[in-house]
C-alpha cells in the first residue's frame, strides 16, 4: 500500500509541475502580447523653441535653412517662401506629407499668399531629393520631425502676428505635436493625420509600429503596378517600413501626452477625409477625443465620402484630385 501510495503522490506532484509550467508559460505569453499591443519608447519628445524676434531674423534663418539643403535636391523641392517683403498678420506654415514634398503645397500656397499671408514650405527631412529612387526618407525619426516643427515655428514667428500651421498626413501627425508643444501658434489645422493606417486593425497599430521597428526594414511600392512610374514625378514612390514606425511612433507621443496635458495651440482644427483609403479615421477620433476631454479649442470638419477624394486631397499632380473643391473649403475653414 505505502508503494502504491508514492506513486499516486509522484503522480499527483508531477500532475501539479505540469500545470504550473503551463500557468507559467501562459503568464509569460500573455505577458508578451500585452507588452507587444502597447507603444514603445514614446517618452515625451520636449519642444526647444527658439523664436524670431522679427521678419529680417526670420530671413536670416531660411537663408541658413537653404544652405544646409542638399545639392542633390530638386530644384522645385527646396525650401519656399512666399513673402509680401514684410511681417503680415498672419503667415502660415504648409507641412507636407511623408515621400513627398513643398510642390504638394505649392499651388494652395500661392492662393494663401494672395490673400495676404506670408507662406511658408520647407521639405520634411530627407526629402525633396532629386533621385526618386533614393533610401534616405528611410532614416526618418520621430525627434527629426519635431525639430523640423520646431524649426518651422521659430522662422514663422518673424513673418507674421499670428502663425498657423497646416499639416497633411505625416504632416499631419507633426503639426499635432507643434500643437500639444508650441503656444504661439495661433492656429494648428491638421488634415488626414496618420496617427494610424487602414491596413492596420486599430487595436493592433502599437504593436504593427513594434514589431515593424524590430524587422529589418524594407521599401516597398506606393503603387506595385506602376511603380516608379506613378504621380506625382516629383514625389518618392516608395516607402520605408521604418519611416512609417516613426511616423506612427511620434502619433503615440502626441497621445501620450495629451492624456496628461492640454495642448498648446490657441486654436486646433483636425479635418477627416471620409473616404480616406490610407489612414486609419478611427486613430486621429481618438486623438480627437483625448484633446475634447481637455476642453480644448477643438473643431472638426469632413470631406464627405461622395466626393470620392484619394488620400492625396492637397496635391494638383494627383490624377484622382478636386482641389476645386478642396482648396476653396480649407481657405474659409482657417479664414473663419
Amino acid at each position: 500500500m505505502s508503494t502504491e501510495k508514492n506513486s499516486i503522490q509522484q503522480k499527483l506532484l508531477s500532475a501539479i509541475q505540469q500545470w504550473w509550467i503551463i500557468l507559467l508559460i501562459s503568464g509569460l505569453l500573455l505577458t508578451i502580447i500585452f507588452s507587444i499591443l502597447l507603444p514603445w519608447n514614446i517618452a515625451t519628445i520636449q519642444s526647444h523653441p527658439r523664436p524670431a524676434h522679427n521678419y529680417s531674423e526670420a530671413l536670416q534663418l531660411i537663408k541658413i535653412l537653404r544652405e544646409q539643403e542638399s545639392q542633390a535636391m530638386n530644384p522645385l523641392c527646396r525650401t519656399q517662401l512666399m513673402t509680401h517683403g514684410k511681417k503680415t498678420e498672419h503667415t502660415i506654415i504648409l507641412v507636407h506629407g511623408y515621400t513627398s514634398d513643398p510642390q504638394q503645397f505649392q499651388l494652395l500656397g500661392t492662393r494663401l499668399y494672395a490673400l495676404g499671408y506670408n507662406v511658408l514650405i520647407a521639405p520634411l527631412p530627407h526629402h525633396g531629393l532629386a533621385d526618386r529612387m533614393t533610401d534616405a526618407h528611410a532614416r526618418l525619426t520621430a525627434e527629426e520631425l519635431t525639430a523640423y516643427a520646431d524649426q518651422s515655428v521659430d522662422i514663422a514667428q518673424g513673418l507674421g502676428e499670428k502663425v498657423i500651421m497646416m499639416g497633411f498626413s505625416a504632416g499631419g501627425v507633426t503639426t499635432a505635436w507643434a500643437a500639444q508643444q508650441r503656444k504661439d501658434i495661433d492656429l494648428a489645422v491638421i488634415i488626414s493625420p496618420a496617427f494610424g493606417f487602414k491596413k492596420v486593425p486599430t487595436p493592433l497599430t502599437a504593436a504593427a509600429m513594434n514589431v515593424y521597428t524590430l524587422l529589418p526594414d524594407a521599401l516597398e511600392w506606393w503603387d506595385p503596378v506602376l511603380k516608379e512610374k506613378v504621380l506625382p514625378a516629383h514625389a518618392y514612390p516608395r516607402y520605408s517600413r521604418h519611416a512609417l514606425s516613426q511616423i506612427l511612433r511620434l502619433g503615440f507621443t502626441v497621445q501620450a501626452e495629451a492624456k496628461h496635458k492640454h495642448p498648446a495651440a490657441n486654436k486646433i482644427l483636425v479635418v477627416f477625409n471620409a473616404n480616406d483609403g490610407m489612414i486609419n479615421n478611427e486613430m486621429a477620433t481618438k486623438m480627437v477625443r483625448i484633446w475634447q476631454a481637455h476642453h480644448a479649442a477643438l473643431t472638426t470638419y469632413e470631406f464627405e465620402n461622395t466626393l470620392k477624394l484619394g488620400h492625396d486631397l492637397i496635391d494638383p499632380a494627383q490624377p484622382d484630385q478636386r482641389t476645386d473643391i478642396v482648396y476653396p473649403r480649407l481657405i474659409k475653414l482657417i479664414n473663419k
